[in-house]
């Protein structure tokens, strides 16, 4: 099955990783959002309920009004607990209530599935209620909660007791925000595919006092081994030295406060370290990088001699590039940065291109082949690979539309024709 595929995952072992947990949480940017639920689906065997929060369901109250009129239309007496409890406006007794609500359900298990869950405001009754909630479920109840941000509090004590399970965090190389550790660190999550931010134990870093303290703070992650000398080059070309270096440990600074106040206001967590003459990543902190994450899956797969390895890495990697590097940024290293990742995207959807090609697949290699021509649209041994897929699957006009797109292409990117062998090519194909 597709989602097996996608997550590596059976559905018993699926099922064996949430033995047991009151509380499952989907971790942000991974595919388990929709494949949670086929396995579900699949299964055919759970009391499944999903309610997706919406706009203007900004409050505790607000969302656990919505669901319970929706969830009564289609479940006989469901909500009648929690109907009650919201009249008491006491987070702690919503909580409750809706366990019992759940307990009362009629199936051998329920799951309830909570999709865009930080349309909420995670304060303090937030925190009531799921503790609440949490710890009154009975063991044949389940809430999965899916969410583009995925805060700290309350989840990461309900994890370390056993309560919660987090997926999604399995296919990460690092330790990342919510892995139980005996000495847990903060966990810094940067991503820079697309416009670029950045969590501290899961909170926005949302003020960066100016667009230097920004651009800084991504160069360093961008490149954890790093001189001074390359970073006054980058930033402070024009400066004297000891101006340079004077604007740098400001911004330097500017950087730690945005972090530590995040994380603890009362503490300084510095972003490198300086040793042997270089700037390196901090041992303080647990950093997930997504630009990193992407280029490492790509070599590998490059270097891999095993198909379905192979096919794993790319997937993988084309999950992570959403978008262009910073994309609203624009400096030099941005810039050279950008347009190596964007070749890199395109290697690996040529990549996946050619390894369903070689499993004679033509749908899914032609796929994957076009999706790449919109990244690299020069590379002309690719253009020739639609135009061949096109000819076997008698799209004649297809593939001879693909061949006059890719002359357009040449003449206004480069001034220059197809090579010989693409133009023998479209004289058979119309010739065909």
């Amino acid at each position: 099955m597709a989602h097996e595929a996608a997550t590596t995952l059976s559905l018993p072992q699926f099922k064996e990783k949430i033995r047991g947990k009151r509380i499952v949480l989907l971790y942000p940017w991974t595919n388990y959002r929709s494949l949670f639920l086929a396995h579900y689906y699949d299964g055919k065997d759970s009391g499944l309920l999903y309610y997706r929060i919406m706009d203007g369901q900004a409050t505790l109250a607000a969302w656990l009004e919505s669901m319970v009129e929706e969830f009564s239309k289609s479940v006989d007496g469901f909500g009648s607990n929690l109907r009650t409890a919201l009249k008491a406006n006491n987070a702690t007794g919503y909580g409750e209530a809706l366990a019992a609500d759940l307990a009362a359900h009629k199936s051998d298990q329920t799951i309830l599935y909570i999709d865009e869950l930080d349309r909420l405001p995670f304060d303090a009754n937030f925190e009531a209620f799921m503790r609440a909630l949490a710890s009154s479920l009975p063991e044949n109840c389940q809430v999965v909660f899916n969410s583009r941000l995925l805060h700290y509090q309350p989840w990461y004590d309900m994890v370390v007791s056993g309560l919660a399970v987090v997926l999604g965090t399995e296919r990460r190389k690092d330790d990342v925000m919510l892995a139980v550790q005996s000495n847990p660190r903060p966990q810094l999550e940067v991503y820079a595919l697309g416009r670029g931010y950045a969590l501290a134990n899961g909170q926005f870093i949302d003020n960066w006092d100016g667009a230097l303290p920004r651009n800084l703070f991504f160069y360093f992650v961008d490149r954890p081994l790093v001189t001074r000398r390359e970073i006054f080059e980058t930033f402070w070309p024009d400066l004297p030295v000891k101006e340079a270096t004077n604007v740098f440990h400001v911004t330097k600074r500017k950087i730690s406060e945005r972090i530590s106040m995040k994380i603890d206001p009362t503490e300084t967590f510095e972003l490198t370290q300086y040793g042997s003459g270089f700037y390196t990543p901090s041992t303080k902190l647990t950093r997930h990088y997504d630009a990193a994450d992407f280029q490492a899956d790509v070599e590998q797969a490059m270097a891999s001699t095993n198909d379905d390895e192979e096919e794993r890495l790319l997937l993988r990697a084309i999950e992570y590039y959403k978008a262009p590097f910073l994309q609203d940024t624009d400096m030099p290293w941005i810039e050279e940065r950008r347009e190596q990742l964007r070749l890199l995207n395109g290697q690996a959807l040529i990549g996946l291109g050619r390894l369903y090609k070689r499993k004679r697949n033509d749908d899914l290699s032609l796929g994957y082949f076009t999706r790449a021509l919109r990244h690299v649209p020069e590379r002309e041994d690719i253009q020739r690979e639609v135009m061949s897929i096109y000819l076997r699957q008698g799209r004649k006009e297809d593939a001879l539309n693909q061949y006059l797109q890719l002359v357009e292409t040449l003449r206004s990117s480069y001034d220059i024709n197809p090579a010989r062998e693409t133009q023998d090519l479209y004289h058979m194909i119309e010739n065909s």
